[in-house]
């Protein structure tokens, strides 16, 4: 039987290798550390972690590990953040919700979606934010925090009517609280989208990548 062509035989070679090392480059790079593998540091913070938030490391604060000190710091922010800003817990689960679809992260978008419904925002208005589109229907406190959020996260400034409207609603404490959830929750999307933390098992990912 005649040998290939040389350079049939690379195509082969990388297809053969694409084939081999597609599925593996989707995988998680930075999973769960086994408790009996940390450091004297990630034991710690892992302890403090589970005290205040009443359950294990998950999620970002996974990747997060890796830095102990990052990941408690990480997590003060966002006890403050997620439980005790000034915000409704319906406009901060919404700009949640749209700091996830900006960057298209799996992960964020899947742990609090049901937290949004549960804390009354539409499932339209859900919808439509995964859709990329400008949702119809919201009341004033969230079409506020929308165009804030959405200006900041996709121009990286805002304009002086979007802030004027904010302050006007929010006061400028509840601004740097919104500004805080798209920084607070960026930090995790970008983390987990480098770290590619996978959704939960058997949980489809919800959102559709943008266009490049």
């Amino acid at each position: 039987m005649p040998r290939p062509a040389f350079g049939t035989m690379i195509f082969i070679v990388a297809a053969t290798v694409t084939l081999a090392t597609g599925p593996a480059a989707a995988q998680d790079r930075m999973p769960p550390i086994a408790a009996q593998s940390y450091t004297e540091a990630q034991k710690k913070a892992a302890e403090e972690f589970a005290g205040g938030r009443g359950y294990e490391v998950r999620g970002p604060f996974v990747p997060l590990l890796r830095s102990p000190e990052v990941m408690l710091r990480a997590k003060a922010m966002g006890d403050y953040l997620r439980f005790k800003s000034v915000l409704p817990a319906r406009v901060s689960e919404m700009v949640i919700l749209i700091t996830a679809r900006e960057w298209t992260q799996q992960y964020e978008w899947v742990a609090h979606h049901a937290i949004a419904m549960k804390a009354g925002l539409s499932p339209q208005i859900a919808d439509a934010i995964a859709d990329g589109r400008r949702p119809a229907g919201m009341v004033g406190d969230e079409e506020a925090a929308y165009d804030l959020s959405i200006e900041i996260q996709r121009t990286k400034r805002v304009s002086d009517a979007t802030y004027a409207k904010a302050v006007a609603r929010f006061g400028e404490q509840g601004v740097i609280d919104i500004l805080g959830i798209n920084g607070y929750y960026t930090l995790l999307a970008m983390t987990m989208n480098a770290a590619r933390t996978p959704v939960p098992e058997g949980t489809p990912e919800p959102l559709k990548r943008f266009p490049e």
